[in-house]
């Protein structure tokens, strides 16, 4: 399908989705909390290591193709990496997602044959973009135990816009979550390969709860109002990961990553909750 012509698939609305949440020069400081090779302990109250250059430009000459030119990056040669970007290969393995204003990438099981299970979660508003990036490794000689080796959150701003997006204030979770208690909200949801043509109309769901995100005893909060719950160790059987974002004093964004029985993807459900939502 060329630029020129009506978008018939549900690829191709991904693909729109993707340009038009991540164009931009997002600039920001990334902070990596590693879990310590000498102690064994992931500690997410202070960064392993900060950079803070980091930077993703990403641009599109057309409607079809693009460039993605990284650098700061923690796990690249040199801190760099460039990719080219194009409709005709974009998520071929299935493993980008986009809603408007949210998007990343995920692995789609717990696969022994991959070095890593890892996700990122990207939330948009305005010209702001909270990214946060969690990494399990498995464990030599431990089966089939997964744990959480990294974790890494980055508040992102578009450089090309003016002005920024001011930076928002860091709360404890505890205290951030109960502000939300009995917001409104409404959800979306995807399925692996299975991508709607159309907008989707929101649902509504149930009012925000504190426990239906810190779920795990692995909560956590980072810098621009980004948060999370995952399991340290990954559960046999299934289990969700949440992350979420307080986007502005009226609007938080949850996505909740849900993994069946058999530890594969079922679907990404996103949550937006305003107290005027209703």
């Amino acid at each position: 399908m060329g630029s020129t012509g009506a978008e018939v698939t549900g690829a191709d609305r991904q693909w729109r989705l993707n340009r038009q949440n991540f164009a931009g020069c997002w600039s920001g400081t990334s902070q990596w909390f590693l879990r310590d090779p000498t102690t064994g302990v992931l500690d997410l109250q202070r960064p392993a290591r900060t950079i803070p250059d980091t930077c993703y430009a990403i641009d599109f000459s057309d409607a079809d193709t693009g460039t993605w030119d990284g650098r700061g990056l923690l796990f690249a040669p040199d801190g760099r990496r460039r990719l080219p970007l194009s409709r005709a290969s974009y998520n071929s393995g299935g493993s980008c997602w986009q809603f408007t204003g949210a998007g990343g990438q995920s692995s789609l099981a717990v696969d022994a044959a991959q070095p890593r299970f890892g996700h990122e979660v990207n939330l948009f508003s305005g010209r702001s973009r909270s990214m946060l990036v969690l990494l399990w490794a498995p464990q030599a000689g431990a089966g089939d135990l997964w744990r959480l080796d990294a974790v890494a959150a980055v508040a992102f701003r578009c450089s090309r816009s003016a002005p920024a997006d001011p930076p928002r204030p860091q709360l404890p979770v505890a205290a951030l979550l109960a502000e939300l208690e009995g917001w409104p909200g409404r959800l979306e949801t995807l399925e692996p390969h299975r991508w709607p043509i159309d907008d989707p109309d929101p649902a509504a769901c149930d009012p925000f709860r504190p426990a239906d995100l810190a779920r795990h005893p692995l909560t956590a909060g980072f810098d621009d109002g980004l948060v999370c719950s995952v399991p340290e160790v990954l559960p046999i059987g299934p289990f969700r990961l949440e992350v979420g974002c307080r986007m502005a004093h009226d609007h938080f964004q949850q996505v909740s990553l849900v993994f069946d029985g058999d530890r594969r993807l079922r679907q990404w459900e996103r949550r937006r909750f305003s107290p005027g939502a209703g």
